[in-house]
Order: C-alpha cells, then sequence, then structure tokens
C-alpha cells in the first residue's frame, strides 16, 4: 500500500482552512467558547473525519477507485465511497468532540440541543468537505485523462506522418539505385548494402515516438553514405553534434529531409555537386540544428522548395512542440541554402 503523503498533506492543509471556517459559524452559536476552543474543537472534529476518509480508501481494492492523477487510490466508487464518507464523519462525531474536551478541559456535559446541532454541523460540514475532494479528485483525474488522450492523439499523429515520410525515401532511394545499376553495378551493390543498413536501424526504432538526437545523427550518417555512393566525390558532407546534446529526444527521421532536400536541389543540378553540413547547438533555452549546402541555393519565396518532406517536417514539429518550434529556409549570400530548425530543450 503505497500513500502519496504529499497529496495527503494539501489536503490537510484544505482541512485546516475549513475547519477555521467552520469555527466562525460555531462561535456564534456557543459564544461562551472562544473562537481559538472553537477551531481547535473544528480542528479535533475535522482530523479525525480526514484521517478515516484519506487512509481509508487506501483499503479499498484500486478495481472500485476511481483512477487518480497522480497514479495512486482515487475515491472509492458507488456505495464504497458513501460508506466511508459515513465512517468518517460518524467517526468525527464521536471521536472528535471528545479529543476537544480532552484538549481543552471541558467537563460539561452538552444537553441533547447542543449535541444535535454538532451532529447537524459536523454532517454538513463533512459532508461538504467530502463533496468537494471528492470533485476536485474527479476533475484532476478527467484532466488527466484528457492529457493522456492527448498525448496518444499526439504521438499516432507523429507515427501517421512518420509513416507517410519513410516510403517517400524510399522510393526515391530506390529509384536512384535504379539508375545506378544500368552504369555501375559494383556501386550500385554497394548503395544497396548502405540501403540495407539503413533500414535495419530505421525498422529497429520504428516504434518510438522519439530517440536521441545521437542516434538520428547516426541515421543521418547512413542516409549520407547511401547517397555517397551514387554521387561519389561530387558529394561531400560533415556533422558536428555536442557530446552535451547528444541525449537530447527528437522524432525519429526529422532531420533526413531537410538534407535529402539540400542534396537533390542543391547539389545534384550543379556538375562539381557540393558539400551538406549539419550543426546542432544550444541557443539559450532552445535547440538549433542548422543544414546548410553550397548547391544552387532556393528561391527566396518562402513557398518555394517547401516539397512533401519539408511539409512532414514542418507538421511533425508542430505536432510535437507546437508554436515553439520553428522551420526557415532561407538562401546563404554565398550561394546555396540554410535550413534551420529550433525547438525548447527538454528539461
Amino acid at each position: 500500500m503505497k500513500i502519496h503523503w504529499f497529496s495527503a498533506g494539501r489536503h490537510y492543509l484544505q482541512v485546516i482552512a475549513f475547519c477555521c471556517v467552520v469555527a466562525v459559524l460555531t462561535t456564534t452559536i456557543w459564544p461562551n467558547k472562544t473562537y481559538l476552543m472553537q477551531v481547535g474543537y473544528a480542528l479535533s472534529v475535522g482530523t479525525v473525519i480526514w484521517a478515516v476518509i484519506e487512509f481509508g480508501r487506501y483499503l479499498v481494492d484500486e478495481r472500485h477507485c476511481h483512477t487518480d492523477s497522480t497514479g495512486g487510490h482515487g475515491w472509492p466508487k458507488g456505495w464504497r465511497g458513501l460508506v466511508l464518507t459515513v465512517l468518517g464523519i460518524g467517526s468525527g462525531f464521536l471521536v472528535g468532540d471528545r479529543v476537544g474536551d480532552y484538549l481543552f478541559g471541558y467537563t460539561n456535559v452538552s444537553s441533547p440541543r447542543d449535541n444535535a446541532i454538532s451532529l447537524v454541523i459536523t454532517v454538513v460540514a463533512g459532508a461538504a468537505a467530502s463533496f468537494y475532494f471528492h470533485a476536485r479528485g474527479r476533475a484532476a483525474a478527467l484532466t488527466a485523462k484528457i492529457a493522456t488522450a492527448e498525448r496518444d492523439a499526439g504521438e499516432a499523429e507523429l507515427k501517421l506522418l512518420e509513416a507517410q515520410l519513410e516510403p517517400h525515401m524510399l522510393f526515391n532511394t530506390l529509384a536512384n539505385l535504379r539508375a545506378l545499376i544500368t552504369v555501375d553495378p559494383p556501386r550500385a551493390v554497394e548503395m544497396l548494402d548502405h540501403l540495407n543498413n539503413f533500414l535495419r536501424v530505421t525498422l529497429a526504432g520504428s516504434r518510438a515516438t522519439s530517440h536521441p538526437l545521437a542516434s538520428e545523427f547516426d541515421r543521418l550518417r547512413d542516409y549520407l553514405e547511401l547517397m555517397s555512393v551514387r554521387m561519389g566525390p561530387r558529394l561531400r558532407y560533415s556533422l558536428d553534434l555536442p557530446d552535451t546534446l547528444g541525449n537530447q529526444p527528437v522524432p525519429p527521421l526529422l532531420l533526413q529531409p531537410l538534407v535529402e532536400n539540400s542534396i537533390r536541389h542543391g547539389l545534384e543540378p550543379r556538375v562539381e555537386g557540393g558539400e551538406v553540413v549539419v550543426r546542432a547547438r544550444r541557443d539559450g533555452a532552445s535547440l538549433l540544428i542548422e543544414v546548410t549546402d553550397t548547391g544552387v541555393g532556393i528561391d527566396t519565396e518562402p513557398s518555394k522548395g517547401d516539397g512533401f518532406g519539408i511539409a512532414q517536417v514542418r507538421e511533425r514539429l508542430q505536432t510535437v512542440y507546437g508554436p515553439q518550434s520553428t522551420l526557415t529556409m532561407a538562401p546563404l549570400p554565398t550561394g546555396g541554402t540554410r535550413a534551420a530548425i529550433r525547438f525548447p530543450l527538454s528539461a
């Protein structure tokens, strides 16, 4: 039985505040007792009720409890919750008043009228407080369910986008492989070996919605080696990932479309080819990843170069990081293109 003491303490602080309010009412009914004394009596009753209900719910099987937002026991369902509330209020009335009498040395025997009034106040206050905590718990559990549903929906959307992206990359690579087979079979075999390694790593991590940035760079290196077989010395590349950023989680295949775009639209149109540089660095509280190339460059209009792969990267960034993420593409003054991804670093 794992008790969430922080949650229990927070509940008890609220009980103390509630008892202070009840003491204002009881002071007007029994003016012969000071407010501090009334607070003491209210706390005696409230503490007993709180203890019975707060810890009594842990004795109920979790299968008969509403899901708690903290992952522990929630409020018992149906008649079990009602019985626990009645036991708590009854214990508060029978035990709490006696504890108050003992603490304050009050020996006068209460009249039947005082006992009746005390019972009504205990029942009403205890029921109101119990309903308050029950409603708060249900609201927190509902909020947790909504958050879980939103997270699951986001993960499903992310996997759908990745599922759309992987065939796109595969078809492009197979088309390049087909063209290479007819002109240079040995290099085609080498390219097929690299493709096999790339797909094995990709399929191994296909069930994950994120992986370390170091793994993303490793997969990117496999892809660039794959492209190097086809382009030969026309393709040069470098990858720059600081060790401190290697464990940063990112969606799989986040960078490959940007590199593919650089090669296909930047380097391939040039006879002499060029270089692709992928660099990651910390920029304040954000992670900045830049993909630059020395290719022919892109049009200055934002819509240009926003093909299928780039559109998928934008959607995946929005799915995972929302408006805190950006993807910008711009021509470089010296020629070529710079694509920059920015999103918050994980804590």
